[in-house]
């Protein structure tokens, strides 16, 4: 039972640390033999990990990887923000193309934001627009937070296909379909997936946000790893989010965004207004209200009226001017480039493996052959339990007190399971030692000996005595006389009893105390010793 609570507290341990890990178990594919390889031997790992840039299959819109260190059909902004001061207002925050810093996979390159506190922005044509049709939209690439994050942003914009889009002139208010990804302020970790629904009768665009997901997405921030995030819209107006290929996020483009596509059939008439006789009061006292004569002192003092009604003119409603009916919210904008247009407080924010497809098999293949690779290297890479304890301490000192009282808990209950046993043993070895070793033999004990056999061999004369008596002899037995009275003893007795105490009190394991508890514990070396009755033959 003891050990019982031991392990049911170290379990406990392990789960406040946060010993929880994502699954990592992508399948990899084989690779081709002629795609360029590199051997992976960092930190810890126990084997070779080969990487090749990862290479599309079926149809795809946008593909980069960065694995060329070239930024080749990207294009910088040289726009300005609108509404700022002109000092912070220019996108003039550094990208650069770089290895991870930790868990390197030699051949495999991000684009990496390196500026703090400065405004960024870059953007890139895709091969041919995306168009919101029959096909399913499936957008999918890498974060990693190297340094944490204090507070902004690493979400992509999916451009919309307009005439007047240059990517030279990008910036925040440019018209875009779709943004989607990691998103933090202050305490609030958000992943962000708003889409912009056109007015089918304004024309007016307007930003339709999904419900956050609901799962705790600080790891996805702090623990420096990276991550794979994708974005799947069906054709039947639904859609999902992942996070290294586990969904976080699902639903209805028609039920699970705020605003909802649809507006109210009916809105409140602008130009209703209140008589010029009313009462602001709320409410008012009737004056020739009286009570009834059952009225019941128990019951309610208010009840509502339910026969009451509004008076004609009452602040009232009309059908709304606006108002249409989008049964498939999925045809949206199509888009034809994908931006970054981030501001930040933290630098060395690592992108990596963008992909725009339409099959599912086309991203998992992509996923595999590039994240894929990154989480076998730092699952090979990660340390030892020990490392990792300490660094979780680091983290929240409170820790320590829980492992000071994970690491007392078995010497106590070691303790208190084993101690009181010990103990016992020992008290009854030494008894065994003291009553069945060293106990001597009393005095009575070896006068009762004397006796016994003093009888064995006086049983012939009993036979004699017996034949006399039937031959008319008579004994003399003086019992009364003789009660009480110790026996005399022969020499020989004396000598054989002598003899034995002689030996007893040369017994070396024993000592006097022991020998008088022995005596009190019989009962039979204190007393007087209680004489035989024998009888006495007189001879005539």
């Amino acid at each position: 039972m003891h050990f019982q609570s031991f392990w049911l507290c170290l379990g406990l341990l392990f789960t406040s640390i946060n010993a929880e890990f994502m699954d990592d178990g992508v399948e990899m594919e084989d690779f081709d033999e002629n795609s360029e390889e590199a051997d992976v031997n960092e930190g810890e790992l126990s084997s070779e990990i080969k990487y090749k840039t990862p290479q599309p299959i079926g149809e795809v819109y946008f593909t980069e990887t960065f694995d060329s260190g070239r930024l080749a059909g990207w294009v910088l902004s040289k726009a300005k923000k609108d509404d700022t001061d002109s000092e912070i207002s220019i996108y003039d925050g550094r990208w650069e193309i770089e290895e991870l810093k930790e868990n390197r996979v030699p051949g495999d390159r991000g684009l990496v934001l390196k500026s703090r506190a400065k405004h960024h922005a870059i953007a890139a044509v895709l091969a041919k627009p995306f168009i919101f049709a029959d096909k399913p939209l499936i957008v999918q690439y890498e974060v990693n937070f190297q340094d944490g994050i204090d507070c902004g942003g690493a979400y992509i914009k999916l451009l919309a296909d307009t005439d007047g889009l240059n990517l030279e002139n990008f910036y925040d208010k440019t018209s875009y379909t779709i943004m989607f990804g990691p998103d933090k302020c202050g305490e609030d970790y958000k992943l962000h997936f708003i889409f912009r629904h056109k007015h089918p009768k304004t024309g007016v665009f307007e930003e339709k946000h999904a419900k956050p997901p609901d799962v705790d997405l600080k790891k996805f921030f702090t623990d420096r790893k990276t991550h794979l995030y994708t974005l799947v819209m069906n054709p039947d107006d639904t859609f999902e989010v992942l996070i290294d290929q586990i969904v976080v996020n699902r639903g209805s483009l028609l039920e699970d965004v705020v605003p909802a596509i649809n507006p109210p059939k009916e809105i409140e008439d602008p130009n209703d207004k209140k008589p010029d006789e009313w009462d602001e009061r709320a409410k008012i006292p009737d004056p020739s209200a009286v009570k009834p004569e059952d009225w019941d002192e128990s019951e309610p003092a208010q009840i509502e009226d339910l026969s009451v009604v509004k008076p004609d003119g009452c602040p009232r409603k009309i059908p709304n001017p606006d108002y249409f009916e989008d049964d498939h919210p999925f045809l949206l904008t199509s888009f034809r480039a994908l931006g970054l247009e981030l501001w930040s407080m933290t630098s060395d924010i690592y992108f990596d493996n963008f992909i725009i497809c339409s099959e599912k098999e086309t991203a998992d293949r992509w996923a595999a052959d590039g994240w894929g690779v990154k989480i076998m290297v730092a699952n090979a890479n990660e340390p030892g339990i020990f490392k990792q304890l300490m660094a979780a301490a680091e983290e929240r000192p409170w820790l320590w007190f829980v492992y000071l009282v994970t690491a007392g808990l078995p010497i106590v209950l070691i303790a208190s399971f084993c101690w009181p046993r010990k103990v016992k043993k020992k008290y009854e070895d030494s008894e065994y030692k003291k009553t069945d070793v060293c106990k001597p033999q009393t005095k009575g004990a070896l006068e009762q000996e004397v006796k016994e056999k003093k009888a064995a061999l006086e049983k012939p004369v009993d036979l004699e005595e017996e034949k006399k008596q039937s031959d008319g002899e008579t004994l003399e037995t003086p019992e009364k006389e003789e009660e009480g009275e110790p026996e005399e003893k022969s020499e020989e007795e004396i000598e054989i009893i002598e003899g034995q105490e002689e030996g007893n009190k040369s017994n070396k394991s024993g000592s006097e105390d022991e020998m008088k508890e022995a005596d009190e514990s019989t009962g039979s070396g204190d007393g007087p010793v209680k004489s035989v009755r024998k009888r006495r033959v007189r001879k005539e």
